[in-house]
């Protein structure tokens, strides 16, 4: 899952949203950090509500994610698109056709969802953009397996580039990739992709409500100190 399927649903509680997105964030600040279960589970009953949030947040990301991977949509989707990039690309392994794959049935999914609903992805980022960035740095740099100076100064950035936006048109679409392809250090891709997206979202779009059943074990906002379900 990405971004916006792991927040859509917590608009009202802007550190638990943002900490759904921050394993996701840390992949582009720092590549070697990480926020480990344990460690997040170990600030869940802190007196410091904010912290609390975040690190029930990225539990959910987490949880979410053990599920998603899990199921038989994502895995046959992920290897039909895995399939159909070998056909349409040159025979270099340096385009990780494996990788693209997996990344973009996370991504249409988002898009999917961002089509249904586009005044939630407006809402998604104004709850957003109430966090304090070094707040919320400070509470990650709490669990994370290495601390990161730059991930306050990064969150500004994620806000005003919502990149979230391009996901549903396939040219834009098509250079968010090519981002990721240069961090990553593969090849950027080749307009031919252009032919494939279409048929793809599709797909994703048919299998939709198999993608999104709830992960279970998720931790309400019951289950941290100062929470509330509104």
């Amino acid at each position: 899952m990405n971004y916006f399927a792991h927040g859509r649903d917590h608009l009202h509680r802007p550190y638990f949203l943002a900490g759904s997105a921050i394993p996701d964030i840390l992949s582009v600040v720092d590549r070697r950090m990480r926020v480990r279960r344990r460690r997040a589970q170990e600030h869940l009953d802190q007196p410091d509500r904010l912290c609390a949030e975040v690190a029930a947040g990225i539990l959910q990301h987490l949880d979410d994610d053990r599920w998603f991977h899990q199921t038989r949509a994502f895995a046959e989707l992920s290897l039909q698109f895995t399939r159909d990039l070998r056909a349409i690309l040159p025979e270099d392994d340096s385009y990780r056709p494996s990788f693209l794959g997996h990344i973009l049935v996370e991504i249409l999914l988002d898009a999917t969802l961002i089509e249904q609903q586009p005044e939630r992805l407006d809402a998604y980022y104004e709850a957003f953009g109430t966090v304090d960035p070094q707040a919320l740095s400070d509470a990650v740099n709490r669990m994370a397996s290495r601390r990161s100076d730059t991930l306050a100064a990064f969150i500004p950035r994620f806000l005003a580039e919502r990149f979230l936006y391009d996901y549903p048109d396939d040219a834009k679409l098509l250079r968010r990739l090519n981002h990721v392809m240069r961090r990553v250090k593969l090849t950027p891709l080749p307009s031919s992709v252009l032919e494939f997206l279409p048929q793809a979202r599709i797909e994703v779009r048919v299998r939709r409500d198999e993608l999104l059943t709830p992960a279970l074990g998720t931790p309400s906002p019951s289950d941290i100190p100062g929470g509330s379900q509104s």
